[in-house]
């Protein structure tokens, strides 16, 4: 039998057709995302040359070179130090940490709000049926800029320091805000709060296993009351050996106002309860429509072995309803997020507000406007980035 070679040079060479190469989608695209891209630098570097042009007319200069220069204002809330002679840099680092602390706690409460006010709107029970309908109706129909002036006026009209709401001792709420006994600070507290965050990571290695070993061999292992007794047993543990020190810092009345003890400003507490009031709402319909997207099934089957309702409930439906509510819930912490910028109306001393006010002292409004964005721009980002690998955790996966 007879093999017949082509030869390699006597192949046919591909030949270079102008015209294949006009009509090619593939280049034509590269070549509108080119001219999209040039556009867009095109039109960035006018923008910016006409207002460094406009700027230096003024005898204004750009730059970022005001942030190491003294602030001269005062911030009536931080969680760092700060007094008037710091520099701008500092004082946006204040806001920046204002407005991270009213997020998280926005966050944690929302969701805790909301998931309750959601399983409710499932609920049997007409009660509690009807109060979270009712709440969802009302809360997500008025708007958050709303919720956050009338917390901020209530809060404003309270009784004066003198005739304060106290529940106990040790507890004030008046027009000054929220005023509350603290423990002294002890060394001991640093190791307590290593040791908590010590039980923490072994409670969910302890879960995480239970879970393993639960797929593995179908036996299931309770991990409620032996996680809960590793996060406040070791704490407490090492609380006692260090000698169980426990002493109040006790606010008191003198003069005309509280000494003494911690205190949440009137400002802070209105934000925080106008933007969790807001976003519990759309949380809690989320946390509905994750529940009934679980097929029917599931819940008879669970009820036809005997299963309490509360344990059908944690076992079933929500480890099921949470690949529909993560994605959801990760846009409406973002938007409370941005909503904490309403801080400003009522004088909470959030990033925008100290923005606004480094831009009236120093003139730099492209810098600040500049600034503002690209924070809140990255804490969106970061919370999106979060949410998306705990979405990849609970999403359902084909085997």
């Amino acid at each position: 039998m007879t093999e017949h070679r082509i030869r390699d040079d006597a192949a046919p060479r591909p030949t270079l057709d102008v015209g294949s190469l006009i009509y090619s989608q593939a280049l034509r695209g590269i070549a509108y995302q080119l001219l999209l891209g040039l556009a867009v630098v095109g039109v960035g570097y006018y923008l910016y040359a006409n207002v460094s042009e406009n700027l230096s007319q003024q005898g204004i200069e750009t730059g970022f070179r005001f942030l190491s220069e003294k602030a001269g204002f005062d911030i009536g809330e931080s969680v760092i130090p700060y007094d008037s002679a710091d520099t701008y840099a500092r004082a946006l680092w204040v806001g920046i940490l204002n407005t991270l602390t009213v997020s998280a706690c926005g966050i944690v409460l929302a969701t805790i709000l909301g998931v309750t006010i959601g399983i409710g709107r499932v609920s049997d029970n007409w009660f509690a049926a009807t109060f979270a309908s009712g709440y969802v109706e009302t809360m997500r129909n008025i708007p958050v800029v709303l919720h956050v002036i009338f917390w901020g006026a209530f809060l404003r009209n309270l009784p004066g320091p003198k005739h304060s709401w106290s529940p106990w001792d040790g507890l004030y709420l008046n027009n000054r805000g929220l005023i509350f006994a603290v423990p002294v600070a002890n060394p001991v507290y640093v190791w307590v709060g290593l040791a908590f965050v010590i039980a923490v990571a072994a409670a969910a290695a302890f879960a995480y296993w239970a879970r393993r070993e639960r797929d593995r061999t179908g036996r299931y292992i309770h991990t409620m009351w032996p996680m809960a007794g590793i996060v406040i047993g070791l704490p407490l543990v090492v609380w006692l050996i260090g000698g169980a020190p426990l002493q109040w810092n006790a606010p008191g009345f003198r003069g005309f106002n509280f000494r003494g003890g911690a205190s949440l400003t009137p400002e802070f507490m209105a934000l925080l309860i106008g933007i969790t009031a807001y976003t519990a709402a759309f949380i809690a319909e989320v946390v509905r429509a994750g529940i009934q997207s679980v097929p029917k099934g599931q819940i008879e089957a669970a009820r036809a072995l005997g299963l309490r309702p509360g344990w059908i409930m944690r076992y079933v439906t929500l480890p099921q309803a949470l690949r529909v509510i993560v994605p959801p819930t990760t846009s409406q912490y973002l938007s409370l997020t941005k909503n904490s910028s309403l801080g400003v109306l009522i004088g909470y001393p959030d990033l925008v507000n100290v923005g606004n006010t480094t831009l009236n002292q120093t003139g730099q409004a492209v810098e600040a406007i500049a600034i503002m964005m690209m924070v809140y721009l990255l804490i969106s980002l970061t919370i999106s980035i979060a949410m998306n690998f705990y979405n990849r955790a609970v999403a359902l996966t084909e085997r």
